[in-house]
């Protein structure tokens, strides 16, 4: 679909814009994608020859495209990992008043430690079940109040009060708030002086099945490297199966589901379990440097102020302990992402007139380590943040056809949702909010660090109204590839894949960028939302 006229109003018909949206193709993502999920690319982690490839073929692709080095004269910007791979022969012991019960390690929980150590040991540490883990004042929520977990061993359940409650008038409802995520629970558990920290698994609230706990945390985890060398962690951070966890709570006389009730009650006083956990977890540790990639068209009015477009271009890499394919190849997760970006700056790098502020269009890495990479970028930025005009994230594409909708994840929060919807609009497309909020997409990809740091991001998903077969028959696709080849092997191109709404979907995306690079105006964060506080400080320090 294309657009006459799409950008800023009484601006007079763009034969240059229709010209450069011609030039996304489907057939061009998918040679890009069959390339960069080629078994050959070997799942592309980071640290391994699958980066290599992945790198030299970027490169190759911007030069091609005519894109310039983004840092400096350099097409990268070096990211400082360490890789923790813990042995998998480790087992959990759970030390009840009359009974010793030992689990293992994938089926029945997932450990790990980012601490840069050899070994770790956790002995007889007392099982506390702490509800949801949450601190938050501004909801007037502390499930560690009054309590001393120190060296102690945490028990918490996933998502926030909220979800589990559904009252839009605790936390923020359904919708998930940072709380909710695995991140900020092992966080919180750091800041009480917990030892372990484990999470019971539960699909609905996690939003993704055990098998993605065991792919996400299985083989080499890639963290950055604080000054401590990330003693400030707890010891181990893990998951329970959420059988196991019930026969733990079982073993300790507890009722799983009766304080899984209570947890969700305003005024939730943890339970110290009278149980004892004790692991070992031995590690192979390797310090490496990862790289994001930056590709700049140098804008010819502003060159100072930048509009980033990013996807992450690693993956999962190989598991050798698999029987089968080993390779996760990710195809949709983010072959295609990142073939969007090559696509996105062929596009711009055609258009007769450069645009006025510069675009920088960057492969990050490590995204399913943590957003690594993109944090890392959000920390040591190579443009001003304050210069930095918005960032769009792509992080999969629509294989299934044209849709009439499209959905912003974190709608609400800025005024880049209405830079989407004109956009949309050239399309008779209607832009709607995500309809599963619950599952905290917002805070699971690259965007993320950007708006921690107060940059306004866009993020946009696939769309539910299936053109040709309608809502109904979409959505169980979407909800059957989550189900069966998010972080699977099986995550492969497939030669059924219709990317013909993919292509529309980027479109509107270069609409955005395009409009967004040739005016003068920074969008903003609306008011109330989490992160207009840091933009507003921020902005305030410009001349």
């Amino acid at each position: 679909m294309l657009v006459a006229g799409a950008c800023a109003p009484g601006e007079q018909v763009d034969e240059q814009l229709n010209a450069a949206l011609a030039t996304i193709t489907a057939d061009d993502l998918v040679e890009h994608v069959q390339v960069l999920a080629s078994d050959e690319f070997e799942g592309r982690l980071p640290g391994t020859p699958g980066e290599q490839k992945t790198l030299e073929y970027l490169v190759n692709e911007f030069e091609r495209v005519g894109l310039e080095p983004g840092n400096n004269g350099s097409w990268f910007q070096e990211v400082p990992l360490v890789s923790i791979a813990a042995d998998p022969d480790m087992t959990l012991s759970i030390r009840g008043a009359s009974a010793v019960k030992g689990y293992g390690y994938g089926d029945d929980f997932m450990a790990w430690t980012t601490r840069v150590v050899e070994q770790i040991d956790l002995e007889d540490s007392e099982l506390v079940f702490v509800g949801y883990g949450v601190v938050a004042p501004e909801y007037e929520w502390n499930d560690y109040a009054g309590l001393d977990v120190e060296g102690k061993t945490v028990v918490m359940l996933v998502n926030d009060p909220g979800f589990a409650t559904e009252d839009p008038e605790l936390f923020n409802g359904r919708a998930m708030t940072y709380y909710g995520r695995w991140t900020y629970k092992y966080e919180e558990a750091a800041r009480q002086g917990a030892a372990a920290a484990f999470i019971v698994h539960q699909t609905e609230p996690a939003a993704y099945g055990w098998n993605v706990v065991q792919g996400s945390w299985t083989g080499p985890q890639f963290n950055m490297v604080s000054a401590d060398n990330n003693m400030s962690r707890v010891k181990v951070e893990g998951w329970l199966q959420l059988e196991v966890a019930r026969e733990i709570f079982e073993m300790a006389g507890l009722d799983y589901e009766a304080l899984k009730e209570q947890a969700k009650q305003r005024g939730f006083e943890a339970v110290p379990m009278g149980v004892s956990a004790s692991t070992t977890i031995r590690n192979t540790i390797e310090l490496s440097t990862s790289h994001n990639v930056l590709g700049l068209l140098r804008g010819s009015a502003r060159p100072d102020e930048v509009v980033v477009y990013m996807a992450h271009w690693d993956h999962l890499g190989r598991n050798p302990d698999l029987e089968g394919d080993q390779i996760f190849n990710g195809a949709v997760d983010n072959a295609t992402g990142t073939a969007a970006l090559i696509e996105l700056a062929e596009a711009f790098q055609s258009l007769a007139t450069r645009p006025e502020r510069s675009i920088l269009f960057m492969p990050v890495t490590a995204e399913e380590q943590g957003l690594l990479g993109s944090a890392y970028y959000g920390e040591n930025p190579v443009y001003p943040l304050a210069k930095t005009v918005a960032g769009i994230n792509i992080d999969g594409v629509n294989i299934y056809g044209r849709v009439r909708d499209i959905f912003i994840v974190g709608y609400g929060n800025s005024e880049l949702d209405d830079y989407l919807a004109d956009a949309a609009g050239t399309q008779e497309r209607m832009v709607k909010p995500d309809r599963q909020p619950e599952k905290g997409y917002f805070y699971r990809a690259d965007h993320f660090s950007f708006a921690k740091q107060g940059v306004p991001v866009l993020y946009t998903d696939t769309g539910d109204d299936n053109v040709e077969h309608g809502v109904e028959w979409m959505r169980g696709r979407k909800d059957g590839w989550t189900a069966t080849h998010y972080h699977q092997p099986c995550d492969e191109y497939s030669a059924e894949w219709d990317l013909v709404g993919a292509v529309d979907d980027l479109q509107l995306l270069f609409i955005v960028g395009y409009r967004l690079a040739n005016e003068s105006a920074f969008p903003d964060w609306r008011e109330g939302t989490e992160f207009k506080a840091k933009r507003d400080a921020m902005m305030a320090g410009m001349p």
